[in-house]
């Protein structure tokens, strides 16, 4: 089987909710760095990409009719290439990168375009149809995160906690106290805004320009969530979720947006159409756990994706672990054997600074770790989140 490689990763600057990519359509927003990424690699005819993966966990607005497809066609790629949208939550992104390496892993195709977009922003309200004529018991649903048209049977069998409601079952399950959870919280700005200032993110990102009216175009271009709060303000934030309880907006992640895409391709294919690649795929792998505490699913996902390639953690060099709540990710950590400063873990912050546009966030990940790789010059990068209704997800990267 071939090698494969992720090559010219770029991400948009990730933008908060309600702010400056909120006047941005997904379907543009994933098309700007399609172009990007195509940018980047002059010597590629853009008919050679077999196929188009990108995840995203909505689908409900702008993003419908696959919002792949609709964004490889305005970004100008020829008609002949198909493309998909994928649906695994928080882990659309990164499954939408694995299923590219998988297939050309199996010989069936030698170079996709992957990636992941959301605008949690413009996620719109939807309303089911009616259950009889005349019928007034319309009931309309924000689709921007969680459950929504809930089905009775789900709810009985195991439950419908909201996201920051696992986070607080996750919390007590696991014994992760709020003064640690704040506590990685504060870490996880300081690394973030430390990185932001050394220019850390600036390989990653392409500027998106976004128009106005009488007046020149807005470049964006620096991650906007970013909340350096001390930990006395973290300490006093309220725990809105449950009486008592220890999940609060600031060791929380955001509701955000953006979009990020690479090219992954055979060995072959990165010599025909001479790419750059900044990593190898080794292996990806996913689980599930209780949906009432979705946070703990990258433990048996990485697990079972250590397993499967013979590398230990110790040999690890990068974790990126997406930080949906501080909870589940120091349970998470605790579990894996890893301490709760370990360096190696989000050396540059996580999605508590940086935000969590639900499908874009695992290709950022992955992109996040293949440049911190070749910034320190290390081998192996793990890469993992956490995924709703009860999933975990990881894939294991080497530099290339």
């Amino acid at each position: 089987m071939t090698d494969v490689y992720l090559c010219h990763p770029r991400r948009s600057a990730i933008g908060r909710f309600a702010g400056t990519l909120s006047s941005v359509r997904p379907d543009d927003l994933a098309a700007s760095i399609f172009k990007a990424v195509l940018a980047d690699a002059p010597q590629l005819d853009p008919a050679a990409i077999d196929d188009v993966f990108m995840g995203c966990a909505n689908q409900a607005g702008e993003d419908n009719r696959s919002v792949a497809r609709m964004s490889l066609l305005l970004a100008g790629l020829p008609t002949s290439i198909p493309g998909t949208t994928m649906n695994r939550l928080c882990g659309s992104g990164m499954d939408a990168v694995g299923t590219a390496f998988r297939a050309i892993k199996a010989g069936d195709l030698d170079l996709a375009l992957a990636g992941g977009v959301e605008s949690m922003s413009r996620a719109p309200y939807v309303m089911g149809k009616a259950d009889g004529a005349f019928s007034r018991n319309q009931k309309m649903e924000d689709t921007t995160i969680g459950w929504r048209f809930i089905n009775p049977r789900m709810k009985a069998a195991y439950g419908v906690d909201s996201m920051p409601e696992t986070a607080e079952n996750v919390a007590e399950q696991f014994n992760i106290s709020r003064q640690d959870q704040d506590l990685f919280a504060f870490r996880s700005q300081q690394k973030a805004a430390a990185a932001q200032q050394a220019g850390r993110f600036a390989e990653e990102i392409t500027p998106i320009e976004i128009p106005r009216r009488k007046q020149a175009a807005l470049v964006f271009e620096q991650d906007e969530h970013l909340r350096e709060s001390s930990l006395d303000t973290l300490a006093s934030l309220p725990t809105p979720f449950r009486d008592g309880g220890c999940i609060t907006a600031g060791n929380a992640s955001g509701v955000n947006d953006g979009a990020a895409a690479m090219l992954v391709a055979s060995a072959a294919a990165v010599e025909a159409h001479q790419l750059t690649p900044v990593a190898k795929i080794i292996g990806m792998a996913t689980a599930g756990v209780e949906p009432r505490i979705m946070g703990y699913g990258p433990v048996p996902a990485v697990n079972k994706l250590l397993k499967r390639t013979g590398i230990s953690l110790d040999e690890v060099d990068v974790i990126e672990l997406n930080e949906a709540f501080a909870a589940q990710a120091l349970a998470c950590m605790r579990d894996l054997g890893l301490k709760d400063d370990d360096p190696r873990v989000n050396p540059n912050g996580g999605a508590i600074a940086l935000g969590h546009p639900l499908g874009m966030s695992g290709a950022r990940l992955l992109q996040t770790a293949a440049h911190e790789l070749h910034k320190t010059g290390k081998r192996y990068a793990l890469c993992t989140m956490c995924v709703g209704v009860g999933q975990g997800i990881a894939t294991l990267i080497e530099r290339a």
